[in-house]
């Protein structure tokens, strides 16, 4: 379910490995939050750099919160996966040698940013994965199709309802259906970022995991232009764009970690009274970042010769559905990839670029678990059909709870807040509530003015969330 880069990576994967394959999306093929992802593979591909080298700068990044083995997965398997997308025919940005042009984001000690068209690398990702996959005999495509249960009994996934009330029974299911960003009223996501696929996991018996870490991009435009909310990728500061204060000063070292940026920006929009600060983009080759110069003009803003307002949004959710380094959930036959999973391998605050790589390291490893697991038996498939469609609740979050996660799950949050939050009508609202509650501490992406020191007791744990509702703190090896 979820055909962005990780479900369309995965089908191929295990088209590949001799499986038969449906993809559900609701939105047409290539029409996945994927489309608009700007930064692109950290991966370390150069001479100077190595995997064990990415992989301290993801544990830094997390802030004490990371699960080494599933970043160690993910540093060690990268270079293969950016090899696999070549021989898929995906083209990454090179220079006239052939060598590919490495960028670089905050947080990273060396240039490893593997871009496909500049800031346009999820357009070409998701387009050329889209056409594979359109074209694969293995690989059945549902458009406008949503799912709208799990079908599960107390041990094992078997399949998903549809919202036509059709079922699909299978081995093994997949859930690639992104974050929840969009929950949050300022947000860089696409409005279906809502989390359904945790909800659906959830459901079915799932344990989901911190989902009180949410990343908030610094770099949001904050413009009543048409362009609130665009995100203007990290990448351009790599490029040398500074963040300047009200009195045209730098206040922050660009290159640090997301969550240092956006607070330093929150700081100074406190100090200021203003909606936004400043990047600076005048210096910064255009050709570079086409698609964002080009977003930008459209909205009315000329980044070669005026400062671009921006502020901090919801962005990315490191939490989502528990799973090993495998892809596979707590419920048997379950899988989770992407942004709708939760490895631990981006602790309390993701490093830049990282995401997209899962997307396919995790996206490998769920297609040949996946490919492993049983047939359903007969009598399941009997089961199954005789089964009445349900009607399950999925309201959408209000405006007003939108306001409300914003406001009191923002960047900083406290137990009041949190909470009023706790009785929010909307089902994935009340959980990030009640995990933010359980972590009385401040890390990362998670800062509390009640709690504002990092508590060790919560190094290396995880919140999560299971079936009764109540959180508990576990550590992951």
């Amino acid at each position: 379910m979820g055909a962005g880069a990780a479900g369309l990576y995965t089908a191929l994967c295990a088209s590949r490995q001799g499986a038969t394959v449906t993809v559900i999306s609701g939105p047409p093929l290539a029409g996945s939050s994927s489309w608009w992802a700007q930064g692109g593979l950290a991966a370390a591909m150069s001479a100077d750099d190595s995997p064990e080298r990415h992989l301290q700068d993801t544990i830094t990044a997390g802030r004490g919160a990371v699960r080494e083995s599933a970043a160690r997965v993910l540093c060690d398997e990268a270079p293969r996966a950016v090899e696999d997308l070549t021989r898929l025919g995906v083209r990454f940005d090179a220079d006239r040698q052939g060598r590919l042009s490495l960028g670089l984001e905050g947080g990273h000690s060396a240039r490893r940013i593997v871009h496909a068209g500049g800031a346009a690398t999820g357009r070409r990702l998701v387009r050329q994965l889209s056409a594979l996959v359109a074209e694969d005999p293995g690989i059945a495509v549902l458009e406008g199709r949503r799912a709208i249960q799990l079908i599960a009994d107390n041990t094992r996934c078997q399949g998903v309802r549809l919202d036509d009330g059709a079922a699909i029974v299978a081995g093994a299911t997949v859930l690639a259906t992104g974050g929840a960003a969009a929950l949050w009223s300022r947000t860089t996501n696409p409005a279906g970022a809502t989390g359904t696929g945790l909800l659906l996991a959830y459901g079915a018996g799932a344990t989901l995991a911190d989902l009180e870490l949410m990343q908030f991009h610094p770099t949001a435009v904050a413009a009543a232009n048409g362009a609130d909310g665009f995100l203007v990728t990290e990448a351009v500061r790599g490029e040398g764009a500074r963040l300047l204060n009200c009195d045209g000063e730098r206040f922050v070292d660009e290159l640090a970690p997301r969550d240092e940026v956006a607070r330093a920006v929150q700081r100074q929009m406190a100090l200021s009274g203003a909606r936004s600060v400043d990047l600076d983009m005048r210096h910064v080759d255009p050709a570079l970042f086409p698609n964002v110069v080009t977003a930008l003009r459209q909205a009315g803003i000329d980044p070669e010769h005026e400062l671009v307002p921006v502020a901090p949004a919801a962005h990315y959710m490191m939490g989502g559905i528990a799973t090993d380094v495998y892809a596979r959930a707590t419920l048997a036959g379950l899988h989770a990839v992407g942004e709708c999973s939760c490895t631990g391998l981006h602790g309390a605050n993701r490093l830049a670029s990282n995401s997209l790589t899962e997307c396919f390291v995790f996206g490998a490893r769920a297609a040949r678990s996946a490919v492993a697991q049983p047939e359903p038996a007969p009598a399941v498939v009997r089961d199954v059909a005789a089964r009445r469609p349900p009607n399950p609740d999925q309201r959408p979050v209000s405006a007003a709870g939108r306001d409300a996660l914003w406001r009191n799950a923002g960047l900083e949050r406290d137990g009041a807040g949190l909470r009023e939050l706790a009785g929010d009508p909307h089902p994935l609202v009340r959980l990030i509530a009640q995990c933010a509650l359980a972590r009385t501490e401040s890390r990362g992406a998670h800062q509390r003015r009640d709690f504002p020191e990092r508590d060790p007791a919560f190094d290396g744990r995880h919140v999560t969330i299971g079936a009764d509702g109540e959180p508990v703190l576990q550590t992951w090896t």
